[in-house]
């Protein structure tokens, strides 16, 4: 032995029903915990996820790096407690955030619901200054006016101030300076300005982002310090990271100045681990399928990467900030079923969440759930090893099944196997959504299957989808936690040009690339990353001259070369994506972006003790009675412990596999192989 210190990363996934926590060491070694997750108070959940590791062996003061995904700004934009903030808008443009560009989602509902305005119109100042949009200034911005704004801000005693002037992300020296005047009348004040958070055109989705990144700073603020504190105080001084929307993440005090970026980190942590899974078992185009206990969110993934959105629409509020493009739907284990007015049963999107949860945790829930159906068909049984040391209660899965069976006229069973059917057509839905409606051919995927009740469902997708296999990966409950740690370190410039791409703009566009370059550069420097270790993404949004929309190209290079070769590579993109092109028509570069990533410390990986071809009899956990898909009676089903299978077992269908996480169905007719990193490879028997 060399005596040298065992050093362990560690991922936190702070979900909607169960907090997931990954430990893996540098040998390879590798702990998990799963725990009730706490809303009224996330950093309970995450810390109990701490002291089960500690319990289970894990020195605080080994922990090398501490990964974290969070739902904290997530909860806060749906549940509307976020802070209250001022917004500055140059005058007469209070109104962009109410008006919302226009837009109404259902042209013809005179009733429809109005998405809640991020900062009331009350709170709205009008700052007497005007900037033209190619950057001269119209109305200079005196001290007389930042004088009385400074004075109004303080009546309302804000949390936060955002700061969003017309054309400020051509020249920000108006917002700059109102930023400075704040910081000095109100040290400690949040202030976000929109030519620091989205530096992008159009008013409404800029002013809205920088809206939507000055409510939720001091919430996300307030719960990162509160954590780090009590992470200190449990001895761990590893450094935290904060999973982003774009698959990146960010130290813990960017990460509050960033707030609106976290909007998506739990799922962006799952994707993240979906190509990681994927890339280590040598598939090119996958489908990463993430059902928890609240929702399911789908992504394409190809050649590890996951397409990247701009600009995204979280309840009805449009963020513009890199964000991993996902399918989301009100399918998860949690999820309620019930029946609408024309007597159809319905799944979803309504949850029974972590408190009361479904009628089987026996914690006082009443209605059916998808993992209700899940006990009464026996694919759950009242043994089955669960996170928080649950144990199922049947009985009270059949009575709340029951009820509705009464309704509908159905058997209990019968009701039962609906919702699972009615589940799983939800995610089948979104699975097309990610591939069929983008022109990708869904039987050309390999389906990757996770979160704690993705593998239940992930042979029935299997079969309905015709795809050609399915992975399950070694913990799939806790895939999102182990997500976190094949994050990179992520820096994203942004800056709208609108010019026509032309010869004698090439060295205008060339100039921006090197100075976004130096400030990414800086950015990762100061958080330890060295050169060797960074990675560069150019690409630019471009247009025909005249049109209202864009597409992104990525570039090969940032200097004049690769950006002669954009319009040509434009043209065959939106060929592509329209049908046709116009290569004699103008080209224009509407916004260019530069991404840096740096690279962290990869955990090491274990492979399995190879086995037999058949699992061994001690893996054999117990048998049951199952009703399986398209039969009207149980029949005995064997039940395997994880944990004992070995690389190269075979389990033939129908068969369940059971572990602490997440519990895997292979049907009839199919096989499930356990392959040497110990993931279960799901594919028809005759394929």
């Amino acid at each position: 032995m060399s005596g040298r210190r065992t050093r362990w990363l560690v991922g936190v996934d702070v979900g909607g029903t169960f907090t997931d926590v990954v430990a893996i060491a540098t040998d390879g070694r590798r702990l998990v915990a799963k725990v009730p997750s706490t809303p009224d108070d996330p950093a309970e959940g995450f810390l109990t996820g701490l002291d089960e590791l500690v319990a289970a062996g894990v020195e605080p003061g080994d922990v090398s790096l501490l990964f974290h995904g969070t739902t904290v700004a997530t909860n806060a934009l749906l549940t509307g407690r976020t802070a209250r903030a001022v917004l500055l808008a140059t005058a007469g443009f209070r109104d962009v955030l109410g008006h919302r560009g226009g837009r109404r989602p259902r042209m013809y509902d005179l009733e429809q619901p109005r998405p809640r305005e991020l900062i009331a119109r009350r709170d709205r100042l009008d700052v007497r200054e005007r900037i033209a949009a190619e950057g001269t200034v119209l109305e200079p911005l005196d001290e007389a006016e930042v004088g009385r704004l400074l004075d109004e801000v303080a009546v309302r005693r804000p949390e936060a101030v955002a700061i969003a002037l017309l054309f400020g992300y051509v020249d920000d020296r108006h917002e700059r300076r109102l930023e400075e005047a704040l910081l000095a009348r109100f040290p400690g004040l949040p202030v976000s300005r929109s030519s620091a958070v989205a530096r992008e055109f159009r008013e409404y989705p800029r002013t809205a982002t920088t809206a939507l990144n000055a409510v939720l700073r001091p919430v996300v603020g307030r719960y990162l310090l509160s954590a780090a504190e009590a992470i200190r105080g449990r001895g761990v001084r590893a450094a935290l990271l904060v999973m982003t929307s774009s698959g990146g993440s960010l130290r813990a005090p960017r990460a509050e100045a960033e707030a609106h970026r976290l909007v998506l980190s739990g799922p962006a942590a799952g994707v993240a681990g979906a190509a990681a899974v994927a890339v280590a078992c040598g598939v090119g185009r996958a489908i990463a399928l993430d059902m928890g206990g609240t929702s399911v969110d789908v992504c394409l993934v190809e050649g590890g990467r996951a397409p990247m959105a701009t600009l995204q629409e979280i309840e009805g509020q449009p963020i513009l900030a890199p964000t991993i493009e996902m399918a989301t739907a009100g399918a998860g284990g949690g999820s309620i079923a019930w029946i609408d007015a024309g007597g159809s049963l319905k799944v979803g999107p309504q949850s029974a969440g972590a408190d009361p949860g479904p009628a089987a945790y026996g914690r006082g829930g009443r209605e059916a759930t998808v993992t209700d159906a899940h006990v009464v068909v026996g694919t759950l049984g009242e043994r089955t090893p669960l996170a928080g040391r649950l144990v199922l209660d049947r009985g009270a899965a059949g009575e709340a099944v029951g009820r509705l069976a009464g309704r509908l006229g159905l058997s209990v069973d019968a009701t039962a196997e609906g919702i699972i059917a009615v589940a799983t057509a939800h995610l089948a839905r979104a699975i097309r959504s990610v591939s069929v409606a983008r022109g990708v051919d869904p039987r050309g995927c390999t389906l990757v299957a996770f979160g704690g009740a993705g593998p239940l469902h992930a042979a029935r997708l299997l079969r309905e989808l015709r795809l050609p296999a399915a992975i399950v990966p070694l913990h799939p409950g806790l895939l999102s936690a182990a997500g976190l740690m094949a994050a990179d370190l992520r820096v994203d410039e942004a800056q709208t040009m609108l010019r026509v791409l032309e010869p004698a703009a090439l060295e205008e566009l060339v100039a921006w690339f090197a100075a976004a370059r130096h400030r990414i550069d800086e950015r990762l420097g100061d958080d330890g990353i060295a050169s060797g270790r960074r990675r560069y993404l150019a690409a630019a949004d471009c247009r025909y001259v005249g049109q209202g929309y864009e597409l992104s190209v990525p570039l090969d290079g940032t200097g004049a070369a690769a950006l002669r070769r954009l319009a040509e590579a434009f043209h065959a993109i939106h060929r592509t994506t329209y049908g046709h092109a116009a290569p004699d028509e103008p080209v224009e570069v509407v916004t260019l972006r530069l991404s840096g990533s740096g690279a962290l410390p990869r955990p090491a990986e274990r492979e399995l003790a190879a086995g037999s071809g058949r699992p061994a009899t001690d893996a054999l956990h117990e048998r049951r009675a199952v009703l399986l898909p398209g039969r009207r009676t149980r029949r005995p089903v064997p039940a395997y412990r994880r944990e004992r299978l070995r690389a190269g077992d075979r389990i033939p269908g129908p068969a369940i596999v059971e572990q602490l996480d997440a519990t895997t169905v292979v049907l009839a007719g199919q096989e499930a192989r356990v392959d040497r990193r110990g993931n279960l490879l799901l594919a028809e028997a005759d394929a």
